[in-house]
């Protein structure tokens, strides 16, 4: 069962001892009356955007600051000429991520100024919200809002799922359809709140978890593999 707005806000103020420092269920930080929903709560996009650095082909611009007075070329993306005749014939070395490894997993942090940036279908981006969370009891998730999608960016690709027990910034996985125009602070997404039947796991005390307390974008973890799966076979 989806919380109504009202319901998240008043969730907000109820002390609940059985919670860390009998915090809230939900604590949303900064919060923004104008920003609640029917059943959803408004998050906004941070000023920091990362990119994973094994993504990016030799001499191309993973991002532009954006000048609404200019008109922009594919050569634009390129740190000179040379770059982009390699990359018009074909002479760039296909790069890859290993999701498996620490090894592929450094990043390159670019600020959003406040004018603009420019993100390019070819690149994905990692962001986080200015809203710090936490939850307790409930189970939190996250989409983008209606508009968002309609200018066909996405804020996640499979994770938009949050635990019961999460607490930090949202983590973003953006990726975008066309050449697309982001500024700090517009909104996002939404976060919603579900109520859940069972035990409780909660995620802050899981020692598996690797993303409780984060506070800016976040590279992954190493994906495991689990060599019990084949032995079972």
């Amino acid at each position: 069962m989806q919380l109504t707005g009202p319901e998240i806000k008043r969730q907000m103020t109820l002390l609940n001892p059985r919670n860390p420092n009998g915090c809230p269920n939900i604590i949303i930080k900064p919060f923004f009356e104008e920003c609640l929903g029917s059943n959803s709560y408004d998050l906004h996009l941070g000023d920091t955007l990362k990119v994973y650095k094994n993504t990016i082909p030799f001499g191309m611009k993973p991002a532009i600051e954006y000048d609404d007075n200019r008109i922009y070329k594919l050569a634009d993306w390129f740190e000179n000429s040379v770059a982009f005749n390699r990359y018009l014939q074909g002479d760039c070395l296909i790069r890859s991520i290993d999701p498996c490894k620490n090894a592929n997993q450094e990043m390159l942090t670019i600020r959003i100024p406040k004018n603009g940036l420019m993100l390019s279908p070819m690149f994905g981006y990692l962001g986080s919200t200015v809203e710090y969370t936490e939850t307790y009891n409930l189970f939190p998730y996250i989409d983008g809002k209606s508009s968002v999608g309609r200018n066909f960016i996405s804020v996640h690709e499979t994770a938009g799922r949050g635990d019961d027990g999460f607490c930090g910034n949202w983590t973003l996985e953006i990726t975008v359809k066309n050449y697309t125009i982001v500024y700090p602070n517009m909104r996002i997404g939404q976060i919603y709140y579900e109520k859940f039947d069972g035990a409780r796991k909660p995620y802050h005390q899981n020692q598996s978890s690797h993303y409780c307390g984060q506070r800016e974008p976040t590279p992954a973890a190493p994906i495991p593999i689990d060599n019990f799966v084949q032995n079972h076979r």
